[in-house]
């Protein structure tokens, strides 16, 4: 252990995380589940609702309901006992998956959803990665346990390989698909078992002395209950008990088993989460990290979200603070431009209702409305010049030409793709010859949203053509070299929204080139976003 003073009580009983998943694990069937035991809504929603059932939290953008996915990471802060939960809901779906590795800069823990019919599938081991170059700690629920799912030792087996993490299992599944009565809590020896018939209901806990208490016999079918001991045995002689610090360290993750659509397990992992999760951490930013004990509040914006209320053309800056405790109507240092912005309207979101926020701790997550002075990656302090760092912004894989239906619109079309570019939905180029903007995103579902979202949000048809170029580049050396390679090279260049120089590419043979022409010239595929 370190020799850091002990948190502030009110910041110790955060926990900030995100939720990560391939998409249809079940990961926003989880968090509305979240929020129904947190006591933040009375009955929970379905992500494909029909008739009068209540809709989902979380997805709350048009395309999001008519589609059944989550397109943009939504923030939510409610209460669960004596803790403080802020959640991050992050799309699964790999053509936004920018929008969630940004996410990850925010959080101190991830709880990785896993569906017991599939295992580890290659989105889950995607975001895992990046939680691994952060040594996040991970908790791990196996969903769909109701369904019929995967032999138990066979889920496990496949996250230690795939993702080499140790496993320690929490809880215990008793049955599988039809059979699935419930799971026994190893962590509290409680027997808990699932309530098919009404889905909002919590389960009930039996507790129990031990695996050979004669209550089991009374609650579980005597098949079952053979076939559970023998594993319970087996795992216990296979498996490393679980170490809160390998834990913390991100070395080993706690599994615990259960139905989210059935209200069941998800309690537990709630309890974990609250006892064995992170409390808000030290953030990494130059000249110095930034302890969230200090007095002083910092905070950094890891996301823009343009018009989330339609009635109005807001743009809101989620902020995580990294330290201190912040009061509405404070004044704080914007660090890139060096000017004093009052925050004076900070919110709360749960989704999309948000609440005036009139004091948040380090590791809150809080809106701040502004027109455009925030950007993704600036960090706001109480005047010292610290910049938080590690967030990325990665090239676009695909790029085409935007165009506006109607000619005249062209100057609309420039300050919607702009706005869009600052929410970091987009990366928008604007070529040195010809007209139009190249746009380049990551995944080819994002034109629509965007071609959707321009029309919904700024009354403008568009339509997305082919371009010529494959990819971009950022370019980075002495001034000088740029300046003479740009000028040798200006039917490739663009600018992005930061003005920064790109170069367009059709092959890699010319990336390759410029290597070999330009040594003193840099191409690079990411870069960290601020200035």
């Amino acid at each position: 252990m370190t020799n850091r003073p002990d948190l502030p009580p009110e910041i110790a009983r955060r926990r900030t995380f995100a939720i990560i998943s391939h998409p249809d694990a079940g990961k926003t069937t989880l968090t509305e589940k979240f929020l129904l035991y947190g006591g933040a809504i009375q009955m929970a929603g379905q992500v494909r609702a029909k008739g009068e059932a209540r809709r989902t939290r979380s997805d709350f953008m048009q395309m999001e309901k008519d589609r059944g996915i989550s397109v943009s990471a939504s923030a939510m802060s409610f209460d669960f006992e004596k803790y403080r939960f802020n959640l991050v809901d992050t799309p699964g779906h790999s053509d936004f998956s920018e929008d969630t590795y940004r996410t990850l800069t925010a959080v101190d823990a991830a709880v990785m959803v896993i569906d017991g019919a599939k295992g580890v599938e290659s989105q889950t081991q995607k975001l895992f990665e990046v939680c691994r170059l952060r040594d996040l700690p991970i908790l791990t629920f196996c969903n769909k346990m109701d369904r019929e799912s995967r032999d138990t030792f066979d889920i496990i087996d496949e996250i230690q390989e795939n993702l080499a993490i140790d496993v320690t299992p929490a809880s215990w599944p008793i049955g599988v698909g039809r059979e699935f009565i419930g799971c026994y809590d190893i962590l509290r020896d409680k027997l808990e078992l699932m309530d098919r018939a009404d889905r909002n209901k919590v389960a009930e806990s039996i507790q129990i002395s031990g695996l050979d208490d004669p209550k089991l016999a009374e609650h579980v079918p005597a098949h079952l209950l053979e076939k559970f001991l023998e594993e319970i045995e087996m795992a216990k002689e296979l498996l490393p008990p679980l170490d809160p610090e390998a834990l913390l360290n991100g070395s080993m993750t706690p599994i615990w088993f259960g139905s989210a659509m059935n209200s069941f397990g998800v309690k537990e992992l709630m309890d974990g989460l609250a006892t064995y999760g992170p409390e808000p951490q030290i953030q990494s930013a130059q000249p110095r990290n930034i302890a969230p004990e200090e007095s002083k509040v910092a905070g950094f914006v890891f996301k823009v979200q343009a018009n989330m209320d339609p009635k109005h053309r807001d743009r809101v800056a989620f902020v995580r603070l990294a330290s201190g405790h912040f009061e509405r109507g404070m004044k704080l240092t914007h660090v890139r431009s060096k000017k004093q912005m009052a925050i004076t309207n900070p919110v709360l979101f749960l989704a999309a209702d948000r609440e005036l926020a009139e004091e948040a701790w380090a590791g809150d997550i809080i809106g701040i409305p502004n027109h455009g002075q925030l950007r993704i990656g600036d960090t706001l302090t109480e005047g010292e010049a610290i910049r938080v760092s590690g967030i990325p912004s990665f090239a676009p894989e695909l790029l085409q030409t935007c165009r506006a239906g109607d000619p005249m619109k062209a100057k609309h079309l420039e300050k919607a793709l702009m706005q869009f570019a600052e929410e970091g939905a987009a990366k928008v180029f604007k070529p040195t010859f010809g007209s139009g903007f190249i746009v380049g995103v990551v995944g080819a579902l994002q034109f629509e949203v965007l071609a959707s979202r321009i029309e919904l949000e700024y009354g403008l048809p568009v339509r997305f053509e082919p371009s010529q170029f494959t990819s971009a580049r950022w370019v980075a050396g002495d001034q000088t070299a740029v300046d003479k390679f740009v000028a040798a090279n200006k039917q490739h260049i663009a600018t992005d929204n930061d003005g920064d120089t790109v170069y367009l590419t059709r092959l890699q043979w010319d990336i390759d080139r410029v290597g070999r022409d330009y040594p003193e010239i840099n191409l690079t595929a990411t870069k960290e976003m601020m200035v």
